[in-house]
């Protein structure tokens, strides 16, 4: 069970540990993937990056990137790899109450597993990333169920961290839902996410 009461320790090890390969790959998430449709120019937000796997992808599609996470060693990971894929990223250091979350700034924020949220940060955090969208802007979002606790292939292991379809559609009911799928896929995002999981995805746009 993966536990938060120190989370910049927890994922500086985690991230540290995988020495030069990438805990969750290198390949940007299918459900983002699959669901970014941002014009070439439009500024997105990447929430909680990590290695920088899908602010990188978003950034080879043309795409003005943002991205914080509270790991420096994941920070440290993804601005080599945008280096690496010669695109440019703003990257930060930061936490989720820590980051200056501009109002109003982004067309779309991604939100892939940012499942090391217990309810109240997690209720601050989708707040956050609403206001900072742009009217008309899209949240896409990815995240497990409680079934993975079956599966333990990925994810947090503390059911309270875990996505349900009404827990989302309550957390975002003032918005605009235009995907919501409760559903189960094989996963291979390096050794961090792989084999079968139960699946949440959302695509929403601010009104």
């Amino acid at each position: 069970m993966t536990t938060f009461s120190d989370a910049a320790d927890t994922w500086n090890r985690r991230f540290t540990g995988a020495g030069d390969a990438f805990l969750f790959g290198r390949e940007p998430n299918a459900w983002l993937r699959r669901h970014a449709a941002w014009p070439a120019g439009a500024r997105v937000l990447c929430v909680a990056d990590g290695e920088g796997r899908n602010s990188v992808w978003l950034a080879q599609q043309g795409l003005r990137v943002d991205a914080f996470d509270i790991a420096e060693a994941g920070v440290r990971k993804a601005r080599a790899l945008a280096a690496e894929a010669g695109v440019t990223v703003h990257y930060d250091v930061a936490d989720v109450d820590g980051w200056a979350w501009p109002e109003a700034a982004y067309d779309g924020v991604a939100a892939i597993f940012v499942q090391f949220a217990d309810p109240a940060l997690r209720s601050r955090l989708f707040a956050r990333m609403q206001r900072c969208l742009k009217p008309g802007g899209l949240l896409l979002l990815q995240g497990y169920t409680p079934r993975q606790l079956d599966y333990r292939t990925g994810g947090p292991g503390q059911l309270d961290h875990l996505y349900t379809e009404a827990l989302l559609r309550d957390a975002f009911a003032g918005m605009e839902i235009v995907s919501l799928e409760d559903y189960e896929d094989d996963l291979a995002e390096g050794s961090g996410h792989h084999g079968r999981s139960a699946l949440i995805g959302l695509v929403a746009r601010r009104r």
